[in-house]
């Protein structure tokens, strides 16, 4: 048995989600349903344990990307609805069934087989139809939906529990006139599906940006993803907060590394690979064993900061596989062992996942999905 741990942890603040998921639930209403989206191993938050933890915060409908996160899901005893985004392959189809999934359809072959497998076990599988209105991405196109929804109604063994569409540029200001375009054709397919009386059938559109910024997108059901793990879609935290001062967000996961080695350098000094970063007075440099094989990646290079007894110090030269250094020179006397926050707060100052999205040339789900997903997490 191993008793040793990694020097760099994530933590996850169990409560912050938690509080995240009630804030959205406050903006929404109580009469709309929330779809907490936990694909990709809850953006590098824990699949398996964040599920639960919002389970138990009132979440009754989860979103997946893969039949297997639900059969994971399952197997740890999730209750609730499990909608699987990317819907299902053939050789799925009697997992989904035997483990009570939600897949998203859009391949009327796909539907056929799954109906003949439904009817050979006597089971009932739900099944939400997408639509695509501009994403651009998976889902029937809208001249397609009337004929997709009527063969539907003809499988044995298949009903529509939800029709969705999704949103590609709700979270960009420039962009609201496309949106609104695509809201309204939407709800132009919900009108058909109504005429049709296809009966009880959620329908769902918001991601976080459309349940910040277009409350008519709302519908039955919300999925909110980034929002629940504390951040704002696309950083545009500002513009959010003033669309919706109701909607409450804490970062829910933190990365903590501890300095290994400290050691004082002259003038002229090279560091790291490559020399990118030559030192140009008498300097104090403090060695992190993090790197890009944690997640933490070389365009960091001479580019980020770092929290070391709650001041910022500059990373200096290459961030290499294992290891990162950093200038100390300029702040009080750091030792090995000392605690250093990569992301999250450290006494009054903190760092963002925003932030090292900006410093990473991408955005904040990336950041989280690459930390989580390459270090030990531990829940707090």
């Amino acid at each position: 048995m191993i008793h040793s741990h990694s020097f760099n942890r994530v933590e996850i603040n169990i409560s912050a989600l938690q509080a995240n998921f009630q804030s959205i639930q406050n903006v929404v209403g109580p009469q709309i349903k929330i779809m907490a989206v936990v694909k990709s191993d809850a953006y590098g938050h824990g699949l398996v344990e964040c599920a639960e933890a919002l389970y138990r915060a009132g979440a009754g409908t989860f979103g997946v990307a893969e039949v297997w996160e639900g059969i994971k899901l399952r197997r740890a005893g999730l209750q609730g609805d499990i909608v699987v985004l990317l819907g299902g392959s053939r050789d799925s189809h009697e997992d989904i069934i035997k483990y009570g999934l939600a897949p998203v359809v859009f391949d009327m072959d796909y539907l056929s087989g799954l109906s003949q497998e439904a009817a050979r076990m006597n089971a009932d599988v739900k099944v939400h139809l997408k639509v695509d209105v501009g994403m651009g991405r998976i889902g029937v196109m809208s001249h397609e939906f009337e004929s997709c929804v009527a063969l539907i109604k003809r499988l044995p063994g298949i009903s529509l529990a939800g029709i969705l569409a999704h949103f590609p540029v709700a979270d960009e200001i420039n962009s609201m006139q496309t949106t609104n375009g695509q809201l309204s054709d939407f709800k132009n397919i919900l009108a058909a599906l109504k005429l049709n009386e296809s009966g009880e059938v959620i329908a769902h559109m918001a991601n976080s940006a459309g349940i910040i910024y277009f409350p008519e997108s709302h519908f039955d059901m919300v999925r909110p993803g980034i929002s629940l793990y504390g951040y704002y879609p696309a950083a545009a935290s500002a513009r959010a907060k003033t669309a919706a001062p109701a909607l409450d967000l804490q970062p829910v996961m933190s990365f903590k590394t501890r300095v290994i080695q400290t050691k004082d350098v002259g003038p002229g000094y090279g560091i790291s690979y490559g020399h990118t970063f030559v030192t140009r007075r008498k300097s104090r440099i403090a060695v992190l064993p993090v790197g890009y094989a944690d997640g933490y990646l070389r365009i960091l290079s001479n580019r980020a900061q770092v929290l070391v007894g709650g001041k910022r110090a500059p990373v200096c030269g290459r961030v290499c596989m294992n290891a990162t250094i950093v200038d100390v020179t300029d702040l009080p006397r750091v030792n090995t062992g000392d605690e250093v926050v990569l992301m999250g707060r450290q006494n009054e100052e903190e760092i963002t996942a925003d932030e090292i999205a900006e410093w990473m040339e991408t955005i904040s789900y990336e950041v989280l999905c690459l930390f989580g997903s390459f270090n030990e997490r531990i829940y707090v």
